[in-house]
């Protein structure tokens, strides 16, 4: 007998968080240092081989280690065709494979030579950036920056740009933060 749920289950919850981790442009080695644990930890959930896969508390820690929540795992209904459980699945959410792609046209050059005024970004809201891409951050506060990605901590996401220019790096809390998007392409206005 499988140690739980089943063993298709679990690769494939583990799979779904393996997606996530590349998405957000993480290695398996930051991921697992953000959710407090090693590299390997992380990849014993990935392969589907830790039990706690399917506990919701794991599930908020593991997402949150990605800046995200279980419901972005996708729906999931294991193959015993029982109930996922909290955090597994959403009722009042759609899952979509790919997310609408959003524009923003800059205003100023805190960016330059990176972009100026008048390019065009295209982005994709909750995607995380890779070190040196640009990201747009929508903060708690309501406003929006546009950065250069560098990396992050448990604390605060270090990035580059603004008044200070692009070689002037900027410390932003966390919990100053609501969602950080990484920008896919860029057009000349």
């Amino acid at each position: 007998m499988p140690r739980f749920e089943t063993d298709s289950d679990a690769r494939r919850l583990g799979d779904a968080l393996a997606d996530l981790r590349r998405a957000r442009g993480l290695s398996q080695a930051e991921a697992g240092r953000r959710a407090g644990m090693t590299s390997q930890g992380w990849g014993l959930y990935e392969a589907g081989k830790r039990s706690g896969l399917f506990r919701p508390d794991v599930q908020r820690r593991l997402t949150a280690a990605l800046d995200a929540v279980p419901e972005d795992l996708g729906p999931f209904e294991g193959a015993t065709g029982l109930s996922p459980g909290p955090g597994m699945a959403s009722e009042g959410r759609a899952y979509s494979a790919t997310p609408a792609l959003q524009r923003l046209q800059l205003s100023n050059d805190d960016l330059a030579p990176w972009a100026a005024s008048g390019v065009v970004l295209e982005f994709e809201p909750g995607r995380w950036p890779r070190r040196d891409q640009g990201c747009i951050i929508d903060m708690a506060d309501g406003r929006r920056l546009i950065r250069l990605y560098d990396r992050a901590d448990a604390e605060a996401l270090v990035v580059r740009g603004g008044a200070g220019g692009l070689n002037a790096e900027e410390r932003i809390a966390r919990t100053a933060t609501r969602t950080v998007s990484a920008v896919l392409a860029r057009w000349e206005g």
